[in-house]
């Protein structure tokens, strides 16, 4: 099972502040243990949403619109994906998880699972995701 540890952005991160060294070393620390379990299989931080942009679907219509975008709390600062044999073990990994806002700050993360190939059912369409090297290996 793969789950994506979502770091919500703040007004900060937003903002382009760079973490403190002593984030950044407990980062390092967590994504070392990751790592050291085999869990991980990757996790990077996200420039703030000025540099990038959104694409708004309408029927045929594709309209580009460049950030930033103003509702912080929807945006994504980082990620973590992890592979783990069950919710539970997710869980156990997620409460180690060093506070984002750093040590008395205010920061709030999310977790989801991500769709594994073989949860849409035997097609071509599947066949040619799988393929391609994706999906991740199948569910547990």
């Amino acid at each position: 099972m793969r789950y994506m540890i979502i770091v919500k952005a703040t007004k900060d991160s937003e903002a382009g502040v760079m973490p403190s060294g002593a984030l950044l070393a407990q980062m390092a620390d967590y994504h070392e243990a990751l790592a050291g379990a085999g869990v991980l299989l990757d996790g990077s931080g996200l420039q703030p949403s000025s540099t990038g942009w959104r694409v708004r679907y309408a029927g045929e219509k594709r309209t580009v619109i460049d950030g930033p975008f103003t509702e912080s709390k929807e945006l994504i600062a980082g990620y973590t994906l992890i592979q783990v044999k069950s919710r539970a073990e997710a869980a156990e990994w997620v409460r180690r998880f060093p506070n984002p806002a750093g040590e008395g700050g205010e920061a709030e993360i999310e977790v989801r699972r991500l769709f594994e190939l073989e949860d849409f059912g035997e097609s071509e369409a599947v066949d040619r995701f799988k393929s391609l090297g994706m999906g991740g290996e199948p569910s547990s």
